[in-house]
């Protein structure tokens, strides 16, 4: 799929470019699933692309799913120069699962966690490990098991590639998430907390393993982002 974009372009300039995506964000707020673990709201039934012809497209959820999340998130996930849009999804009887849309719908998702009201964090999307694919991480089930989960989006699809035990990012009743990824020169790190809120860790993606460093004390959710700046 990389550049696949530019080789249409070069060989058939007239050809029409594809929509991208350049801005993404939920509508039809809902209480259908009542889950409330981001507080009051959280919970959408549709989510609206702005695509850069000017156009608008709208995208409807059936009542048996929710976005449940905070907003959605563009990422370049296939290096064609194009944004997709990573989002949280919601099964009234399975839980949570992170889907991928792009123009036309849902290109990728990951399994839903299995039980209604457990839910999934998002910490954000990169090449974790310089391979040239990018990868998303999230914390599964932030309030119970705690566990980071990595993804590579390859090929339209999510492949499962790594999981760390003990880390969270979020408390129930929060309208945010926070921490992400950062990149200080030598590669990116995840940031979250240590399960038990004590400390403030970097997690690092390398030969297919994952190895946290507490690196701050953890204070409030304010340390989280104030980690995402270099040292």
């Amino acid at each position: 799929m990389r550049g696949l974009a530019l080789i249409a372009a070069l060989l058939f300039p007239g050809m029409a470019a594809a929509q991208a995506i350049t801005a993404a964000h939920y509508t039809d707020p809902t209480d259908r699933y009542g889950h409330g673990v981001l507080g009051a709201g959280g919970e959408w039934g549709a989510l609206t692309l702005d695509l850069d012809d000017g156009t608008t497209r709208r995208l409807t959820l059936p009542e048996t799913l929710v976005f449940e999340d905070i907003a959605p998130r563009l990422a370049d996930l296939d290096g064609d120069g194009a944004a997709e849009v990573i989002v949280v999804e919601s099964s009234l009887r399975e839980g949570a699962r992170l889907a991928v849309y792009g123009p036309g719908g849902r290109i990728a998702a990951t399994p839903h966690i299995g039980r209604r009201n457990r839910w999934l964090a998002p910490i954000g999307a990169a090449d974790l490990d310089r391979d040239g694919y990018v990868e998303i991480a999230y914390i599964d089930r932030p309030h119970l098991a705690q566990v980071l989960r990595v993804w590579r989006f390859r090929d339209g699809a999510l492949h499962h590639v790594a999981d760390a035990y003990g880390l969270t990012n979020h408390k129930i009743g929060w309208d945010f998430i926070p921490g992400g990824i950062r990149d200080c020169g030598d590669g990116s790190e995840m940031i979250t907390a240590v399960s038990g809120w004590s400390q403030v860790a970097a997690t690092r993606f390398r030969d297919s393993t994952l190895a946290s460093e507490a690196i701050r004390p953890y204070r409030g959710p304010e340390d989280l982002d104030a980690a995402l700046a270099c040292p």
